[in-house]
Formats: structure tokens, C-alpha cells, sequence
């Protein structure tokens, strides 16, 4: 294995979990799997962000508070002029969307005040004390902290986009390699099918992203193991059974995205693909207070996406962003 690779990250400690867990099978795949993920030549910047992560300061926080947010240590832990090279450390990898966190007194001002989507999911959901956690497409890894924070055994976060991963390495420099919180550089494709695995399975954010929204599911059914419980939020419109939003272009500026049902027929779709006692916990239209420019985020965000004379409406004209929170449970 390349040097650089091995120093950027190490995913020892999670293969030594695996081999006392139901997901032992994936263990002969998995290291495979993560080598060619991290392939140097797949990314010009792997060199500067191994050299970034080794970089940075070493330091036994007094704290690390991940039930009320990830807070790591206090201000006045790192002298000032080590503290201003953090920041600058930290911001060579932005743009930094799903947060925030705080780090011996600086804000990691994200996209995302994703702290209060966490306050809205975990009201509902399923107690995490002592359960195996899947995240699909968790970005840098911010509610797999809040997870832990909330008493999983293992969380386990996938996203395949690199940047995201460093990101999640450099906050974990912070908190600990004991904590058991791992984001790997792989889509939920790289799981066997049907590993009926995990306690509880998240997916946020990801479902109107999928060209087939119902292969999603059951791809997500199929990780579950009987009794878990699903937990997914996305994106929504108004109306009955069967009405579907279907993207032709771009949805608030994003890419990619296919398809954003009605809540009943995301209900429905939950049904078909196999879930049962699957329900709404939230529903809550996107606000230019959650998702912002900021300082650790400096491109275009929701305000420039929406209509300026009509806020309803996306500068494409459709619906403005709503999200559901749904669960679902695999029989």
C-alpha cells in the first residue's frame, strides 16, 4: 500500500470490529475495496490532503461533547497562533456543507445547520444505545458523531466523494481513534446484498439522487436485519398517492436529481419494496437559516436558488425545497 495512503487513514480498527460482528462476510471484500477507493492517481489533491492530516497539531482535548453537538475541547487549549494555523489548515479543505463543530474554540461554521436536523430526527426515532449504525451518503461523517453521541455501539458512514472523507479524518484527529465513528470512501454498492446487518440504517438526503428511487430502498431493506429500523429524510412535494415531481434539469441548482415524491407516495414505495410500520416523523420546508453561505462555505447556497421575487418557488419554478423525515421498519 502506498505510504501517503496508509498515513492518510487507517482502517485497522474498524476491520478488528467487523470480525466480532454479523458483518464478517464483508470483511474479505472490504479492504479490497477501500485500497481501490484511495488509489492516488484517482485524485490530484490526495497528496496535499495526507500531508494536511499530518499536520495537524497534536493535542489530548479536555473534552469531547458529541450528545449536545461535536465539541471538542474548550478555547484557550491551543495557543493562538497554533489555533489560526488550524484554521488555516482546515479551511484548504473546504467547501465544508454538513455541520457545525467546534474545536478548541473555533467554529466550523458549515452549509448546514445540520444540528437541527439531528434535533428533528432523533426526537422519533428508535433509541441508538448499543446498535450497529449504517449512514448512507453521510458526507463528512457530522451525524455519525451525533450518533455515538446518542449511544451507537458502531456507526458506519459511506461517501464515496474523498473530500468528504478527509474532512471526517480531520475532525476524528480530534476526537479520538476510540470513538467508534468511521466513514468509508465507498457507495452503498460496495455492501454484499442482502447482509441484514444493521440495527439501524439512515439514509438523509440521498433517495431523490437515485435514478431508480425503489431500488434504493430495497437495496437499503436488505442491509437491515429483522426488526431494524429505517430512517429516511428527502425531499418532497405536496399531493396524493402516485403524484411524482420529475426533474427534467437542475432542481434548486442541484444535479442529479431524479424524481421527489409526494409523502404519500414515498409511503407507498416503502410498502411495495417490503417495509412495514413505516411513518412521518417531520415535515419541514428548507429555510435560507439552515442552509446558508458561510465563511467555511463560500459558493452559492439556498438563497440564490430560490425565486427572488417568489420564495416558494426555485429559480426553476418548481416547489421550494421541503424535506419529510420517514421510518420504516424491515419485517
Amino acid at each position: 500500500m502506498n505510504r501517503s495512503r496508509q498515513l492518510m487513514i487507517d482502517y485497522t480498527p474498524l476491520y478488528a470490529q467487523l470480525e466480532q460482528l454479523p458483518l464478517v462476510g464483508w470483511l474479505l471484500q472490504l479492504p479490497g475495496q477501500v485500497a481501490a477507493a484511495l488509489d492516488e492517481g484517482k485524485h490530484g489533491r490526495f497528496p496535499h490532503w495526507s500531508t494536511l492530516l499530518n499536520n495537524l497539531p497534536q493535542i489530548t482535548p479536555s473534552q469531547v461533547n458529541l450528545r449536545n453537538g461535536v465539541i471538542v475541547g474548550q478555547p484557550g487549549e491551543l495557543p493562538p497562533e497554533q489555533l489560526a494555523e488550524l484554521q488555516s489548515q482546515l479551511m484548504q479543505l473546504h467547501p465544508w456543507r454538513k455541520g457545525p463543530f467546534h474545536l478548541f474554540g473555533l467554529h466550523i461554521d458549515t452549509e448546514w445547520r445540520s444540528d437541527w436536523k439531528w434535533e428533528r430526527v432523533q426526537a422519533g426515532i428508535e433509541v441508538l444505545d448499543g446498535r450497529l449504525v449504517l449512514d448512507v451518503g453521510c458526507g463528512n461523517g457530522y451525524y455519525g458523531w451525533r450518533m455515538v453521541g446518542a449511544g451507537a455501539k458502531l456507526v458506519i458512514g459511506l461517501d464515496p466523494f474523498l473530500l468528504y472523507v478527509v474532512q471526517f479524518q480531520a475532525i476524528r484527529h480530534f476526537v479520538g481513534q476510540a470513538v467508534p465513528n468511521f466513514v468509508l470512501p465507498l457507495g452503498i454498492e460496495a455492501l454484499p446484498e442482502n447482509l441484514a446487518a444493521f440495527d439501524t440504517v439512515f439514509s438523509m438526503g440521498v433517495l431523490y439522487h437515485r435514478r431508480a428511487p425503489l431500488t434504493h430502498l430495497q437495496t437499503l431493506l436488505g442491509c437491515l436485519r429483522p426488526g431494524g429500523q429505517l430512517v429516511l429524510e428527502t425531499l418532497i412535494v405536496d399531493g396524493a398517492e402516485g403524484d411524482v415531481l420529475v426533474l427534467q434539469d437542475r432542481y434548486a441548482q442541484m444535479r442529479n436529481v431524479y424524481a421527489i415524491p409526494s409523502v404519500p407516495t414515498l409511503l407507498s414505495w416503502l410498502r411495495q419494496v417490503g417495509f412495514v410500520q413505516s411513518s412521518v416523523l417531520d415535515v419541514t420546508p428548507t429555510s435560507i437559516n439552515e442552509q446558508r453561505t458561510t465563511e467555511w462555505m463560500p459558493f452559492q447556497s439556498l438563497p440564490d436558488f430560490l425565486d427572488k421575487a417568489d420564495a416558494s418557488r426555485t429559480v426553476e419554478g418548481y416547489p421550494a425545497p421541503v424535506r419529510a423525515v420517514v421510518v420504516a421498519q424491515r419485517p
